[in-house]
């Protein structure tokens, strides 16, 4: 079967990109001929500092070779051009952003392929005005919707009740790179080597609560003044307020930032160095930081915030706060703090290796397969 996939990939950096990244191959290992249409761009470079990430030789002139820019129209009659020149059975599109809804309805109307949303959200995380508009033509362009989690497919079901879809979820991410032993990551971080150390990964947005997390730390820190929260990953806000909000709480010395985008090997070693991952989201569709930490048999700390609860399995695998508030975010921390004390984290290793032998790379491609082949055959 001859797959078309418009979506970024490597160079361009971010979860999305991953995350296609390795569909792209494990559908190829299962047989689908799958030909990428990746964006050269996505958003202006004024609003994306460093948006691509540093490659070398074939990648760096493959990737040149893109034409397809998110908010420029005239890039996508290109796409269009060479989806009628590939003709291919189905038009596969990762999905995030209403800003992606024009683009949609444009090549589903002047291609005729059949297309399937791989929908990572339907309502962005900062939402913005004419967001209906963009899901009413959302649902004017797909003849199928293949979902991440309960909560995104409840969205559809809602605004978009007449197309198929398929719900399946998101699957691990294991480690890439060099490996590191805890020792050599803490030294590395120079962190001590027996203190609690909490992580906090990826992009920094408002919706992340990170904020949050920091407001926690002065009650974790009563219950244990020697944890550290190292956060890693590159601020899309002002990183001078979480400082400032830092050194107001007192907590500055407790907390270690590395702004910035996390490079495969860095990334290797901050979750060596980590007995935790803190996901304290104000909002949540599914997250590829959990799965992520799950690769690296971390356990998670999260929110009850969309659909992040359904990829934990409480105090086997994380644990979940009661609320949103930096209040209920520090009794889960406290929760972890006992575990640890009492010798019990070493237990969630085998519980996460068991609890992520369901979200295997290869399931997730056959059932997307599947659904692939019944809207191509028009079923």
């Amino acid at each position: 079967m001859r797959i078309a996939f418009i979506s970024p990939f490597s160079p361009l950096k971010g979860g999305i990109a991953r995350f296609s990244g390795v569909l792209r191959d494990t559908l190829q290992s299962r047989g689908y001929v799958v030909t990428p249409l990746a964006f050269r761009a996505l958003y202006p470079d004024f609003l994306v500092k460093g948006g691509v990430d540093g490659v070398l030789g074939a990648e760096t002139a493959r990737f040149k070779e893109e034409r397809l820019v998110l908010f420029n129209p005239f890039s996508w009659l290109g796409a269009i051009r060479r989806l009628r020149s590939l003709k291919p059975e189905l038009l596969l599109v990762a999905y995030w952003s209403g800003f992606l809804a024009p683009l949609c309805f444009a090549i589903r109307r002047l291609t005729g392929i059949k297309m399937v949303v791989l929908l990572h959200n339907l309502s962005s995380h900062e939402s913005f005005l004419f967001e209906p508009l963009m899901q009413r033509l959302l649902a004017a362009s797909a003849d199928g919707v293949l979902t991440l989690s309960g909560t995104v497919t409840q969205e559809v079901q809602a605004a978009m009740p007449d197309i198929p879809f398929r719900q399946l979820f998101h699957p691990l991410y294991e480690p890439d790179g060099e490996s590191f032993s805890v020792q050599d990551a803490r030294s590395a971080l120079n962190l001590d080597l027996h203190s609690p150390v909490l992580l906090f990964f990826g992009y920094v947005r408002r919706y992340k609560g990170l904020d949050t997390m920091l407001r926690a730390m002065p009650a974790i820190l009563q219950r244990e003044p020697t944890l550290r929260l190292v956060v890693a990953g590159q601020f899309h806000e002002d990183q001078e307020n979480y400082h400032r909000l830092a050194g107001q709480l007192g907590i500055g010395g407790s907390v270690d930032f590395y702004p910035g985008y996390v490079s495969t090997e860095r990334t290797s070693l901050f979750f060596a160095a980590a007995d935790a991952v803190v996901l304290p989201y104000r909002s949540a569709t599914q997250s590829g930081v959990v799965q992520l930490a799950y690769g690296h048999r971390l356990p998670v700390i999260v929110t009850p915030a969309g659909a992040l609860p359904e990829m934990v399995d409480p105090g086997k695998t994380g644990w979940v706060a009661s609320d949103c508030s930096a209040a209920g975010f520090a009794e889960a921390v406290g929760e972890f703090l006992d575990c640890r004390e009492k010798l019990e984290l070493n237990a969630t290793r085998p519980a996460i290796e068991a609890f992520s032998r369901d979200f295997s790379w290869d399931l997730f491609a056959d059932g997307a397969g599947s659904f692939f082949e019944e809207v191509a055959a028009g079923r």
